[in-house]
């Protein structure tokens, strides 16, 4: 950036989001609002109608969901459920891992 950091220099884990410049945290914080309240509209908040509860493709992208047949969209759907709760399981233990630090209390010193 022009303040002449470089992306190595910032810290891993939860203490990189101290050490992000507040206009940096500031511009993260604005484009993820600006996408949860313009973009990925749900039924509820006035978008059209989806085909099913989170149904975030607003009409405007497809990759062929709409050739599939009914038994095939669910089984498509149950297995992006089971990735979404396994990619949260997973970022749940990098985070529980990292406030642990290098000594576990069974294991020690790692």
């Amino acid at each position: 950036d022009n303040a002449g950091d470089s992306f190595d220099s910032f810290p891993n884990g939860w203490a990189a989001v101290t050490a992000i410049p507040q206009a940096g945290l500031f511009q993260i914080i604005a484009f993820v609002g600006f996408l949860e309240l313009f973009v990925m509209k749900d039924s509820a908040n006035g978008a059209e109608p989806g085909e099913f509860v989170g149904d975030f493709r607003n009409g405007a992208i497809d990759f062929g969901w709409d050739t599939f047949d009914e038994e095939t969209k669910i089984s498509k759907r149950a297995i992006e459920l089971n990735n979404g709760r396994a990619a949260m399981m997973g970022i749940l233990g990098l985070m529980v891992h990292e406030q642990l630090g290098t000594v576990l209390p069974v294991v020690g010193q790692m």
